[in-house]
């Protein structure tokens, strides 16, 4: 079965084709994407821009050209935390599908932890006992744990790399802005920290999606074209000897990392500042990159619905 899922981020709007069949990993086909920001657009109201809702309805209609000639049976539209925490959501959901006939449901936060949870469950394995799993997007960070495929806590917090950077002037936060939004990132994650740390230190912690295969790139992991199955880390020493040289470049040198894209060259501070906290304050000495997130997860739990009630996938 072809299956096309349409992923509106808080930075990126990406369609991924697979091919995929129950009890199989699914294959990708082909992958569009286009750098939307969304979470850069928005008004002082919190609400997602004339030119965010444009932006967004003319993706939309390209990825539904691009699935039907790729032969797509069946596409999973999704949105995270840029429209689901905007103030006029439900208008920019009905104005995209009333321009282009897509609905595009908005994943709550936890249900984001939980199909990211389930996707890295998946290629890791059982052997890898008690996970804990964290992934930073544009607009929040999603933390789950668990020994099952399900997690026994998910949660979102609003401290998404591409959010963080709007808090501040510039491509990184001045010295007077630093400690404050050190500060912020902290006391959001250790408010909660119990909910991980009563179940007992995890036996692996695997972070997931693009901020933190950036990092884990500028801090010396394997490029991407050496192959998925590479085995990647983000350690806790690396990334604090890198973040005092973050913070003094500018933002051409960051753009000229490996790793960085020149649309996400401003986020990399913010998020290496979270990912920084995560490590320390669950002590955590390193993060294993996986390279499956949330729109592998999106599938992996599509393909299980439909084995479950009968169909042949």
């Amino acid at each position: 079965m072809r299956l096309g899922v349409l992923d509106i981020g808080s930075n990126t709007g990406h369609l991924l084709v697979v091919d995929a069949h129950g009890g199989a990993a699914p294959l990708p086909a082909y992958s569009f994407k286009q750098p939307l920001r969304l979470a850069e657009h928005l008004d002082e109201a919190g609400d997602v821009t004339e030119d965010g809702i444009n932006a967004l309805t003319a993706f939309t209609r390209e990825s539904v050209e691009v699935a039907e000639e790729k032969g797509v049976a069946e596409m999973l539209a999704f949105a995270t935390s840029a429209v689901r925490d905007a103030g006029n959501s439900q208008q920019v959901l009905d104005r995209v599908h009333a321009e282009t006939g897509v609905e595009i449901e908005v994943l709550p936060g936890d249900d984001e932890a939980r199909l990211t949870f389930l996707a890295v469950r998946r290629w890791f394995g059982w052997s890898a006992g008690r996970l804990a799993v964290f992934d930073i997007g544009g607009g929040s960070l999603e933390i789950a744990a668990g020994l099952d495929e399900q997690p026994y806590v998910a949660w979102s917090l609003p401290l998404g790399a591409g959010r963080l950077a709007r808090s501040y002037a510039g491509h990184r936060p001045l010295d007077d802005e630093l400690p404050e939004l050190r500060r912020t990132i902290r006391t959001s994650i250790a408010e909660d920290a119990g909910k991980i740390l009563r179940g007992g230190h995890p036996d692996m912690a695997v972070a997931t999606s693009k901020t933190f295969r950036s990092l884990a790139r500028i801090c010396g992991a394997a490029p991407s074209g050496d192959g998925l199955r590479v085995r990647r880390q983000l350690q806790l020493d690396d990334l604090r000897r890198w973040i005092p040289k973050l913070l003094e470049m500018t933002l051409e040198e960051l753009s000229d990392l490996p790793g960085v894209s020149a649309s996400r060259a401003h986020q990399i501070v913010p998020g290496a500042l979270v990912a920084e906290a995560c490590l320390d304050i669950f002590d955590l000495p390193a993060f294993e990159i996986c390279p499956w997130a949330l729109r592998e997860g999106l599938i992996l739990d599509r393909l299980d619905h439909l084995s479950f009630i009968g169909h042949e996938v």
